[in-house]
């Protein structure tokens, strides 16, 4: 089921029973395929999911802030599933078991992706709002890194490991959405293997 199949499931006229941030994400990722970002408004997004104004910004602070529901809800996935890792598990090795783990798209999920990735290539407003966002996600695995390395958060370690993994992990997505030929996993486990090892030759073979 395509992005515009599925949003057009979700009720347009009169207040739906279970209105959700992920119903509004999905009319708003149509709207925007249609009419671009810039050229929809809020107003437009909640009268098409037949709620209010009001109730959109119970939801969601800005418009831009649509894009980022998924990837906030796996930012909280990784934090809470890091928290589980045993302790005699490798910090490394640790980092890539979440990642993978917290990671579940499908061949299916590529066009919805694809939309919502070029959206944020290639409107400013949106490659503005996404720094925040990144960071947030570089902080779940430097956080973790600082816990098992039992250094402070903000130290050099705990940072380069969480920016290093974050930029393996979006080469990986990037790759997979481009290509639609393996399932996510399989890349975000080869990048990370490669960047445990310091892309070592066996490693990249």
């Amino acid at each position: 089921m395509t992005l515009i199949e599925r949003s057009a499931q979700v009720p347009r006229r009169g207040r739906p029973p279970s209105t959700s941030a992920r119903d509004l994400e999905l009319i708003a990722l149509r709207l925007f395929a249609e009419q671009g970002f810039d050229h929809t408004t809020v107003e437009e997004i909640a009268a098409a999911a037949g709620v209010s104004r009001r109730t959109f910004f119970r939801y969601f602070d800005t418009k831009a802030a649509v894009l980022w529901h998924e990837f906030d809800n796996e930012v909280q996935a990784l934090r809470a599933t890091f928290a589980e890792v045993p302790d005699d598990l490798e910090m490394m090795d640790a980092i890539l078991q979440v990642v993978v783990a917290v990671n579940h798209y499908r061949a299916e999920d590529v066009p919805e992706l694809r939309a919502r990735m070029n959206l944020i290539g290639s409107v400013p407003a949106l490659q503005a709002s996404a720094a925040p966002h990144y960071d947030d996600w570089e902080r779940a695995v430097s956080d973790f890194a600082a816990t098992r390395l039992g250094q402070p958060p903000d130290s050099l370690y705990p940072l380069a490991i969480g920016r290093t993994t974050l930029a393996a992990c979006r080469t990986a997505f990037d790759l997979w959405v481009a290509r639609a030929d393996n399932d996510l996993t399989y890349y975000l486990d080869q990048a990370l293997r490669a960047l445990a090892s310091g892309f070592t030759d066996s490693a990249t073979r």
